[in-house]
């Protein structure tokens, strides 16, 4: 099904294909996979995989629902799944993978030269654990709040704009 759809991350209106379960409203993300990605996936323990696996479609869903993201690239970068707004230029890249540092299991990374999770800090301090100033982590079990994650996404996807609207003011 295609909606028109308010974005809970930026407001931005725009369609998107959704599908619809007993639990909610899940956005369906559409970008096939690189070869080279899908082999990392791939060698990651399947319940590692499927975590990871969700998280990218988290990525894609508010890439296509934030204004000024736009196509995302999905490559590899120090050997995990990355995501850059190449064409648009309008953010950092994220990256997702295993993490053996700590004691998650999984993570999110940002550019530790930014001042993304610094921020996500200040504002979901009760809702995340971090890895200083680079990554969200994950245990398996964890129950993610897609909204609050899916605004880090975004919050990310569009620094660079941020970046410029301030420097405007």
């Amino acid at each position: 099904m295609r909606i028109a759809c308010r974005s809970a991350w930026h407001g931005f209106i725009g369609m998107i294909s959704m599908k619809i379960d007993g639990y909610g409203i899940y956005f369906m993300a559409s970008k096939t996979i690189d070869p080279k990605v899908k082999a990392v996936f791939n060698a990651y323990p399947p319940a590692v995989r499927k975590k990871l696996m969700r998280l990218r479609k988290l990525i894609f869903d508010v890439a296509g629902a934030t204004e000024g993201v736009g196509e995302l690239t999905e490559t590899l970068k120090w050997g995990q799944p990355s995501y850059l707004t190449e064409k648009t230029k309008s953010g950092s890249t994220v990256r997702i993978g295993r993490e053996k540092k700590t004691d998650g299991d999984y993570a999110i990374y940002f550019k530790c030269r930014t001042t993304l999770v610094d921020t996500f800090k200040k504002r979901y301090k009760n809702k995340f654990r971090f890895e200083g100033n680079r990554a969200i982590l994950f245990n398996l079990d964890d129950k993610i709040p897609d909204r609050e994650l899916g605004h880090c996404i975004a919050m990310a996807l569009t620094y660079h704009l941020s970046k410029k609207k301030r420097a405007k003011r």
